[in-house]
Parts: structure tokens; C-alpha cells; sequence
């Protein structure tokens, strides 16, 4: 059966180059194309395409809104290949399991190998949900080990808008809690336990490593203050000066907790706050 496909850009010589290469392929069967992202809602939702090249940037409604929508309303997800215009780095951040992405202006041999990437995950039956979150959550800029690729803030902003909140996993008092992260106060780790705190409550996390929880966040939220702590500077409360010109911070949860500032990041902390 050929692959029902849609495309949704706004300009259109792109529609027309893309719909055009599209007929070298004949496992794919072009069913509509889309203007800008409203119309490309519209469009997803009535054929329920199994693939569509999604526009990252379109006036009004762009790509990440156009998956905002269709999350929303409940509409099962095709897989998506993503245009863009971005180079190469750019968009490196793109390219996350079978979430495929093709650079402006096409090339054939490339939007053929998006349609076999798409066609594997089909045949596998494979949802791409949880794939487009890790997209989502990397466009917003989770931290990674190692170099990170450069991400336009604004594609940094929009992904945000569309990542649903993350939930952690709390031990506390022999139950286990789901807790949003932008609740807890600070992270550590102690004799290789990683310990969350939130106003209220204490507990234990699943995650065996402060890299791997970090890796789960918002980096432009949760700080890595030092090489035991991560804290989410909306909860920090005070500075209090400390030993040799260092810090400690002080949080906003109910035991108004005190958190060390490494020396690399007190230097940090002096040039943000100009101290």
C-alpha cells in the first residue's frame, strides 16, 4: 500500500519542488498540501496521513504549533520529516531516530532516504510520539554530555511551548510520587542516591547519575551548581557569602536548605550577578 502523505509549507515553489520530486517515488501517495499550519492541522486531521513534511518556520501557526495542535486534539501522529533551510549544524538536532528532516532546496536522494526511514518505522509499526518528544526536549534545550548543536532560540522557545511537562519519579514515605520538575528545589547525590526535593516533600529519584536527571531538564532552569547539586534557580531564596569569597545558596523549601557553589560556578555566579 503507498504511503498517504501530506505536505504543509507556505511558500509555495517549496510545495511545488517537494510534490514534484515526490512522484519519483511510488510507494508515496501525495493526498494534500497545506498552505501554512492551520491548514495542515485541518489536513492531518481529515486524511490522517501516515507522513507528512512539516515547515519548521511559517508565519503564524509553524511547525512545533502544528504538532501542538494535532497532540491536542487527540489526532493520531504520521511520522514527521521536517523542512527546513537551517544548515547543517543547525539542524543536527533534528535527526533523532526515525524524526527525519530535509534541507532547502531538496535533494532526491535525500528525501528518498526520509521515506524509507519513515516506511521502516511503518512496517514496524513503530508510534512516533515518543520520538517527536525527544525532539521536542532537545530543541528546548535539555542538557546532553558532550557538544550540543546549535539551536536558533527561537526554534528553542516554540519547542518548549509544545514539550508537555516532565514528571520525576519521587520516593517518599513507601510511596512513589510523581512530581513536575519544575517543583523540585534542588537535586544531590550522596553514596551514588540521588535525593529530590520539592517545598514539601524529600525522596529518593530513579535516576542512578546527576548527568543522566540533568540530561531530563531544562538547562536554562536547572543549574549545576556544583558536582552533588542541581538546583532550579526559580527556587533559590538568598546568597549567603561563604568561606574564600565563595557562596552558598539558600533554597526556598520548607527547611530553607543550603547548597555549596563549586569555585568554577561561584566565578560564574559572580560575572551573571556582577558581584
Amino acid at each position: 500500500m503507498p504511503i498517504t502523505t501530506v505536505i504543509v509549507d507556505d511558500e509555495k515553489p517549496a510545495r511545488e519542488e517537494l510534490a514534484f520530486l515526490l512522484k519519483s517515488f511510488p510507494e508515496v501517495q501525495l493526498v494534500a498540501q497545506g498552505r501554512n499550519g492551520l491548514e495542515g492541522v485541518a489536513l492531518i486531521k481529515e486524511h490522517s496521513p501516515e507522513l507528512v513534511f512539516l515547515d519548521v518556520q511559517m508565519p503564524g501557526l509553524d511547525g512545533f504549533g502544528v504538532l501542538k495542535k494535532v497532540m491536542d486534539r487527540k489526532v493520531r501522529l504520521p511520522q514527521i520529516v521536517f523542512a527546513t533551510a537551517y544548515d547543517q549544524y543547525a539542524v543536527q538536532a533534528f535527526e533523532v531516530n526515525a524524526v527525519d528532516y530535509v534541507l532547502k532546496p531538496f535533494d532526491k536522494a535525500r528525501i528518498g532516504k526520509a521515506i524509507a526511514r519513515a516506511k521502516k518505522q511503518l512496517e514496524a509499526q513503530a508510534s512516533p510520539v515518543e520520538r517527536l518528544e525527544s525532539l521536542l526536549s532537545q530543541m528546548g534545550g535539555a542538557a546532553t554530555p558532550g557538544a550540543q548543536p546549535f539551536v536558533p532560540q527561537g526554534l528553542r522557545q516554540a519547542a518548549a511551548a509544545v514539550r508537555p511537562p516532565t514528571k520525576l519519579l519521587l520516593k517518599a514515605q513507601q510511596r512513589l510520587l510523581l512530581v513536575d520538575a519544575v517543583d523540585v528545589v534542588y537535586a544531590t547525590i550522596k553514596d551514588g542516591l540521588i535525593t529530590l526535593a520539592t517545598r514539601e516533600l524529600e525522596g529518593a529519584s530513579n535516576y542512578r547519575t546527576i548527568e543522566e536527571l540533568h540530561a531530563q531538564l531544562d538547562s536554562d532552569v536547572f543549574w549545576r551548581v556544583h558536582r552533588s547539586y542541581l538546583v532550579n534557580i526559580h527556587h533559590i531564596k538568598e546568597l549567603v557569602p561563604w568561606f574564600k569569597s565563595s557562596y552558598i545558596l539558600r533554597m526556598d523549601d520548607k527547611k530553607q536548605s543550603e547548597v555549596p557553589v563549586s569555585r568554577n560556578q561561584t566565578r560564574r555566579l559572580r560575572e551573571l550577578l556582577k558581584l
